[in-house]
């Protein structure tokens, strides 16, 4: 719809605060360039738009929004004449891309100082050159630092769980390192004890019964129940004692491990009946050489089992094997984000999953989320460090109409009102110096809302902050990218 254009007058000008430098031959120019506009209201432009013209208030009310998660969110609200908006970038040329990137909507009849985009850069590099450059250089400038910025946090991050993953990875192959040199120690404690039994004569149905018990009790180790310690020590006792009655050396000793294996007295009393006295002592070190194999055996085989679960934590956690943008289920990242964050975490942060395991998977890039979840889970632990009361970390997902919420909560002392609508600003951060660049939740904020059209808010009060993530379960426009 064409807006019919309003005198514009030179001393009208003058009195807005962004024209009043300017002399009676630029004012002129203006005026012959530009035009006046009047609006009813309704609105003046939409975000996205190739940007057409530069807009000044005369008079009138003017309301700015965004687009959030497919929703449109006031960003400012104005009445001052002389605010301008629209195509005030034109100066910058082809160097950024020439749209909107607001929409602007008068709410009572407007009236506008508007100057196409092109006259606008023009008038900007004849009248002032000198501004134009230093505008440029803070321009990009603030963008190349933000980047920079922006890449240092990431590495930050990526260096922090890699020692986070190297010291969980260490635990378990340390132990897995143990128990195999252990083990050969007891492989050879075995043959020097079957040494010991051949060197007496044994019945060859003695040596079936042996073999037999060895199997039972390998099978046995391998399904012991886990004891209480004031259970284990009762039946520790019970079995040392009858090692001792059957004056077998060194009772208190072979007692643990056989109790750790699920072996009882009665089940020694079958093992007595079956082999001679002499060959007894022998054989009953023999057996317990046996199960602490199969205990060694079953500590190597969980070690590298929780190896291969770190390690398989960590793929799924950098998308290594993946395509960018597919389906994913929000669990399977949340949860690889916890494993990966389990060293930052630590053992006085409780963690409390409330999943809703019928959430459907969404469209996404997983490898950015999972960096959301680091941001977000990391800004909640370090919010709980120093507090008196329990620390719990909560992560919660559930649906929201057509959206999937996940929602990060902590028990911190909350943020504080006067801070809450900049915690998401870039290099704003309430971390001392030198602990935070600020630009976590803003890298968070481009990923879910730029990125993925979607929703980042935050909820708080002291002892119950949540930070909520709300992303679309569909894809109704092609991905986008981060501004």
């Amino acid at each position: 719809m064409t807006v019919p254009r309003l005198h514009c007058d030179v001393d009208e000008l003058r009195t807005l605060f962004l024209f009043e430098k300017l002399s009676d031959d630029q004012l002129a120019r203006l005026c012959r360039d530009g035009g006046v506009e009047g609006h009813d209201p309704g609105p003046v432009y939409r975000e996205g738009e190739e940007a057409a013209c530069f807009y000044v208030l005369i008079d009138g009310t003017v309301v700015l929004s965004r687009r959030v998660g497919g929703e449109e969110v006031d960003v400012n609200r104005s009445s001052t004449r002389g605010v301008y908006a629209g195509a005030f970038q034109a100066y910058l040329g082809d160097q950024v891309p020439q749209v909107y990137n607001n929409s602007m909507r008068v709410t009572e009849p407007s009236r506008f100082f508007v100057l196409p985009a092109e006259t606008f850069a023009e008038i900007m590099h004849d009248w002032f050159p000198m501004a134009v450059h230093l505008l440029e250089g803070l321009f990009f400038g603030a963008k190349n630092t933000q980047q920079a910025i922006g890449q240092r946090e990431r590495l930050l991050a990526l260096g922090s769980l890699t020692a986070g993953l190297t010291h969980e990875l260490n635990n378990p192959a340390a132990a897995a390192v143990r128990a195999t040199a252990e083990l050969r120690e007891r492989v050879a404690g075995m043959r020097h004890k079957l040494g010991k039994i051949a060197a007496n004569p044994v019945h060859r149905d003695a040596v079936i019964a042996l073999t037999g018990f060895q199997e039972d009790a390998a099978e046995r180790a391998a399904h012991a129940p886990v004891l209480s310690p004031l259970e284990a020590s009762d039946r520790e006792d019970a079995v040392a004692d009858w090692l001792d009655e059957q004056g077998i050396p060194d009772g208190w000793r072979l007692a643990p491990t056989f109790v750790q294996a699920g072996l009882d007295p009665a089940w020694l009393d079958r093992v007595a009946a079956a082999l001679a006295p002499d060959v007894l002592g022998p054989a009953m070190h023999w057996l317990n050489s046996t199960v602490e194999t199969e205990l060694l055996l079953s500590e190597i085989e969980d070690s590298t089992h929780r190896i291969s679960t770190l390690v398989e934590a960590a793929k799924s956690y950098a998308q290594l094997d993946r395509a960018p943008h597919q389906q994913v289920d929000v669990h399977e990242l949340l949860d690889s984000t916890l494993v990966m964050m389990s060293k930052k975490i630590g053992t006085r942060v409780r963690v409390v999953k409330d999943y809703d395991r019928g959430l459907p998977r969404i469209p996404a890039y997983p490898g950015e989320l999972n960096q959301v979840w680091t941001n977000l889970v990391d800004n909640a632990v370090s919010a709980m460090d120093g507090t008196d009361t329990e620390a719990t970390l909560t992560i919660r997902t559930a649906r929201d109409d057509d959206r999937v919420l996940v929602e990060i909560g902590d028990t911190g002392p909350g943020v504080p009102p006067d801070v809450r609508d900049r915690i998401f600003d870039p290099f704003f951060t309430t971390k001392p110096v030198g602990e935070g660049t600020g630009l976590g939740l803003d890298i968070s904020w481009r990923i879910v809302v730029g990125k993925h059209h979607g929703d980042l808010r935050v909820e708080s009060v002291p002892g119950d902050t949540r930070f909520q993530v709300r992303l679309p379960i569909t894809a109704s426009d092609p991905p986008g990218e981060t501004g």
